[in-house]
Formats: structure tokens, C-alpha cells, sequence
């Protein structure tokens, strides 16, 4: 299921439903309708940051052993969290700027 992010401030952003869960659930919203308001969007963006940083921590190191091809492979097609993330945080940041919000599932 896609989910489309609204907001005055910019174009809309469509995600599918599996890579939004993660991003909402560390927000404490739900994923089939909600809204990110004015007032609560420099705390997402915190959030959101702070995961993009803890995951490249976490999965930014990865394995020269070049025993392991396959599973190189593999990670180097994978999209990383701060990737998917990427579109709805310009989105937050700009509602940020003009004081707008973001909803989404209406």
C-alpha cells in the first residue's frame, strides 16, 4: 500500500507502506492516518536524524572480506533508511520553515 505525505509547504512525497512503519512508529504515529503538526516537527526531524545517524553507525561499517562477495552484493543493493528517509525530511523541513504541517491517509 502506498501512503501519500501532504503538505502546503511541498509537493507530495508517495511511500510505500513497509519503508513509512519505521520513520511513523519513531514518530508515535500511526500508519494508516495521521498528521505531523506545525509545533511537533522540529522534534521529528531530531528523531528522524538521530536514527539516520545511529544506522550508518550500526550498518555503515562494512566487511572487507572479500571471502563474502555475495553478501557485499547484497548490502551494496539494499536502501539504506537515511535514503527513504530522505524525501519526507526535506518535506518536514520545509513545512518547518513555513510553519505548516504534514498528514497523510486522507
Amino acid at each position: 500500500m502506498l501512503i501519500t505525505f501532504k503538505s502546503k509547504a511541498a509537493a507530495d512525497v508517495l511511500m510505500y507502506q513497509q519503508h513509512a512503519q519505521p520513520m511513523l512508529n519513531l514518530l508515535g504515529k500511526l500508519v494508516d492516518r495521521g498528521v505531523i503538526s506545525a509545533e511537533e516537527m522540529p522534534d521529528a526531524i531530531l528523531k528522524l536524524d538521530a536514527e539516520i545517524a545511529r544506522q550508518k553507525i550500526t550498518h555503515g561499517v562494512q566487511q572487507d572480506d572479500d571471502d563474502n562477495q555475495q553478501d557485499h552484493h547484497q548490502t551494496m543493493q539494499s536502501v539504506s533508511f537515511a535514503v527513504r528517509a530522505f524525501p519526507l525530511l526535506e518535506m518536514m523541513r520545509a513545512a518547518k520553515r513555513d510553519h505548516a504541517f504534514i498528514m497523510w491517509g486522507v
